[in-house]
């Protein structure tokens, strides 16, 4: 068994009685760990015996095809507990406060440049870029998804088995955005020894890649012939389409980190390099119609 305590929820996408219910809800259907006990200030969780997947273990079709069994039944659950609101209205209604707070009345504790830095990431907090990241989104139905779908969140035990890992973005959102997701964060390069102590790397991913894992997750499913291949067709497109809506999750759950850093990294150089990854994103995919 495992014994997790639980503090520094200030940043929780769902209020605690709600991301309780979700959890038991997913260890109900073998998608969480079972639990025992659960209340506000500790879990305690069967514990998994494997390790969290990296960037490379992504190339693998077993992995992608493990992962993608594991989506499609969590997709398939319908949560009653759910507020109606979607993750990314969620992020900003719960966010932007702790990011303003870092930004605007924490910003003489960082140098100079991240001072700087902290003025071009309050456009991030706007009304505009609200109206940016809903656009955005696809027109297609809204599921019940994991929305922090990165390798580090994903577990291989020792039988080869995939097993998902922290709910706490658990709610209704797109299904590509955990599709796109995955594949995102494989860009990041962490742990290097000089400040900011991160890098960009080149994509680890390509259209193969997301065919790949989409097509392993509609073989959970009844579709066939011509039917699963608009489907296909349409997940793959949104999902190349919501890959710029990691770069402003990452940037927005990066600012209030800043002030008391969980790792050795820079925060705010973190969270300006995401920020503008997505809006040169943004720009190419709407051009002229950019509302920057």
């Amino acid at each position: 068994m495992l014994y997790r305590r639980l503090e520094g929820k200030e940043n929780a996408i769902l209020e605690f009685a709600t991301e309780r219910e979700v959890f038991l809800l997913l260890g109900e259907n073998q998608i969480a760990a079972r639990c025992l006990h659960y209340d506000e200030t500790c879990r305690i969780e069967e514990y998994y015996d494997g390790r969290t997947l990296t960037p490379k273990d992504l190339e693998s079709s077993h992995v992608l095809k493990g992962i993608a069994s594991q989506l499609y039944r969590f997709h398939q659950i319908d949560p009653d507990v759910l507020p109606d609101e979607t993750f990314f209205e969620l992020l900003h209604y719960k966010w932007s406060p702790l990011a303003r707070f870092v930004l605007e009345d924490q910003r003489h504790f960082f140098p100079p440049d991240e001072q700087t830095m902290c003025d071009d990431l309050k456009a991030i907090l706007t009304p505009e870029t609200a109206q940016m990241v809903q656009r955005c989104l696809p027109t297609s139905p809204l599921r019940f998804c994991h929305n922090d779908t990165y390798h580090g969140n994903v577990m291989m035990l020792p039988d080869g088995s995939i097993k998902l890992l922290d709910f706490e973005f658990s709610c209704l959102n797109h299904p590509a955005f955990d599709f796109s997701n995955l594949f995102a964060e494989t860009v990041m390069e962490h742990g290097l020894s000089d400040a900011p102590y991160f890098s960009i790397a080149d994509p680890r991913y390509g259209q193969e890649d997301i065919e790949m894992l989409v097509g392993h997750y509609l073989d959970c499913g009844p579709l066939v012939g011509e039917n699963r291949q608009i489907e296909l067709d349409r997940l793959v497109r949104e999902t190349q389409d919501m890959i710029m809506l990691s770069d402003y999750m990452y940037a927005m759950a990066a600012i209030p980190l800043a002030v008391k850093p969980i790792q050795k990294i820079r925060f705010i150089p973190y969270a300006h390099a995401r920020w503008n990854r997505f809006l040169a994103a943004y720009e190419q995919r709407f051009g002229q119609e950019s509302l920057r």
